[in-house]
């Protein structure tokens, strides 16, 4: 082990720590790791009740406390699984399931082949995991359809509505909640109102801002999120547990069963109104990965998680202000959530320079993207060590960087 880690340490990239603002990347907190731990040590099989009865139960609480906690309906079901990407997909399986039975066209008994069109609607600025969940649910991502944004890249309701207009049968609309380089969150409510008018679902990729329900001062952002039929959602990201923490939550849990559920003669159940857990989930073996969630719920609660997520949004704030005050440093978004863009000198060749100076630094670490055309800087605040002397080193960290060019 000695060897292992001395060897691998040039490699290790210091994303747990609380100047990493590459990516929306949470640390883990104690108490998230130490049950991490302990879920590797018991080594338990969460995927049916009888081979893990404590693992099961612990997933059955903390989902029942997630959807309080997200101002989620009750009654939905909740997929522990392994990240954002995986929680698209599962949800716009069980999506598939429903609008395609409304068609009368049983698709995991049949398949695709001859089955009617699902039209998939989307925003222009949605996250590529729901492009990769389409390839792999065999519904194709350049088939989808697409949705005008605003300048934060939210969807506009009168493009979407014109989308709908434009065409009949079975039909999913894909919103978003926190833009991956803005933040911005889908009027969700308006999309929810229109794409039921017309016998749509409507799934909402809220990795990281669906957490935005956990707190009274950014929840109004969410509005309408209730009404939607599906979620999903990361833990890793704002929760701040470790790795293998994705949830899809769907408000039909027949049709979320229907397009996950397993069967077979020696998969036998426990006992009677027990939760199987793969029912909900693609895999039907894998590690226990409710019990870093209930955990970090359990130490924080309600007010803990609120608190987080308002503190790391606050931050953000400061950052943006710091960097803003600077001449020739423009901060492209609205810093509704934890999301800064920010761009350097008006051009694309010195922000570029910039991105590279801060990362060759290491003071902090930001990354770089593309923003309308646009080159920028992409700072994300999403760890729970974060501090306000954080943000000062790493916002002084930049300016030196733009400086230098």
């Amino acid at each position: 082990m000695t060897e292992l880690a001395a060897a691998a340490d040039p490699g290790i990239v210091a994303s747990a720590g609380p100047r990493y603002f590459g990516f929306v990347i949470g640390g883990s907190t104690p108490a998230a790791l130490a049950a991490d731990w302990l879920t590797s040590v018991w080594d338990q099989n969460a995927g049916l009740h009888v081979a893990g009865p404590a693992a099961a139960v612990i997933e059955d609480i903390a989902a029942g406390w997630l959807l309080d906690l997200l101002d989620l309906p009750t009654t939905a079901s909740v997929g522990f699984v392994t990240g954002a990407t995986m929680a698209n997909f599962t949800c716009l399986a069980a999506a598939r399931h429903a609008v395609l039975a409304k068609a009368g066209w049983d698709v995991e008994r049949d398949g695709l082949f001859g089955a009617p069109p699902p039209r998939v609607i989307v925003g222009v600025e949605r996250h590529v995991t729901i492009d990769a969940a389409l390839r792999y649910l065999g519904l194709g991502s350049d088939r989808i359809q697409l949705v005008e944004v605003d300048r934060q890249g939210a969807m506009l309701p009168d493009a979407l509505h014109a989308v709908l207009a434009a065409g009949d049968g079975p039909a999913i609309v894909c919103a978003q909640a926190g833009n991956v380089n803005t933040g911005a969150i889908d009027p969700l409510a308006e999309i929810c109102d229109l794409a039921h008018r017309q016998g749509a679902w409507v799934h909402v990729d809220g990795a990281f801002g669906l957490w935005a329900a956990a707190t009274p001062a950014l929840r109004p952002l969410l509005a309408g999120s209730s009404s939607a039929d599906s979620w999903a959602t990361d833990a890793h990201k704002w929760l701040n547990v470790p790795y293998d923490s994705g949830l899809a939550i769907v408000a039909d849990p027949q049709a979320h069963a229907a397009a996950m559920g397993k069967a077979a003669s020696y998969l036998v159940g426990g006992p009677a109104g027990q939760r199987d857990p793969f029912t909900w989930t693609p895999e039907a073996s894998r590690r226990a990965r409710g019990i870093p969630i209930y955990a970090m719920l359990r130490a924080l609660g309600r007010t803990g998680v609120a608190d987080l997520v308002d503190r790391c949004c606050a931050l953000a704030n400061r950052f943006a202000l710091r960097l803003a005050a600077a001449d020739d440093v423009e901060v492209l978004n609205d810093v509704v959530l934890n999301q800064v863009l920010v761009r350097f000198a008006g051009s694309d060749e010195v922000t570029r320079d910039v991105v590279s100076r801060v990362q060759a630094d290491g003071t902090c670490w930001a990354g770089g993207t593309t923003w309308q055309g646009r080159a920028a800087m992409r700072i994300s605040v999403s760890n729970w060590s974060t501090t306000e002397a954080d943000i000062d080193l790493s916002a002084e960290a930049i300016l030196r960087a733009f400086e230098a060019t």
